[in-house]
């Protein structure tokens, strides 16, 4: 596939637009997928963040590349649940580590049947080869454009 160099902003603008439209369609998905357990989309994704090891908000910022106010928002409300605790950081005296609770890891143990067979289903869908090619591509996209702009995903 040649590209000219008129097709080159338009391949800027198709990959954000399909990216905008591929991040509504899993955050919809992991909507479905983790209702059952009593979380969102967004209380998985940042418990998903301290399943092995605490982190503090700014990291689980970098890490899911949204706001520390965001992830200050959803910590709280998985302390209030019971689903993550704050610990003492031995690194940062005012910046907490969220840490998944036992109930915490119970609710992410509830979605995994699910994810499971959902993670099946778009294998059988695109072929599995087709599959761990897309991720590969998005993660070569996403170190790219970091490269570019410097942006570690760390939004304030």
């Amino acid at each position: 596939m040649s590209t000219t160099e008129t097709s080159i902003p338009k391949l800027l603008s198709a990959a954000a637009l399909t990216s905008f439209r591929l991040n509504g369609q899993f955050l919809d998905l992991a909507d479905t997928l983790a209702a059952p357990a009593g979380l969102t989309a967004s209380r998985w994704q940042v418990l998903g963040a301290v399943l092995t090891t605490p982190l503090p908000v700014a990291g689980i910022a970098r890490e899911m590349g949204i706001t520390r106010q965001s992830v200050q928002r959803i910590a709280d409300l998985l302390v209030e649940q019971g689903l993550a605790e704050y610990r003492p950081n031995p690194a940062h005296r005012r910046a907490k580590l969220v840490a998944a609770t036992p109930a915490g890891l119970e609710a992410v143990a509830q979605i995994d049947p699910a994810h499971a067979t959902a993670a099946r289903r778009l294998c059988d869908e695109m072929g599995c080869d087709d599959f761990e090619e897309a991720v590969s591509a998005l993660r070569r996209l996403s170190a790219a454009l970091e490269r570019m702009t410097g942006d570690s995903g760390d939004r304030a």
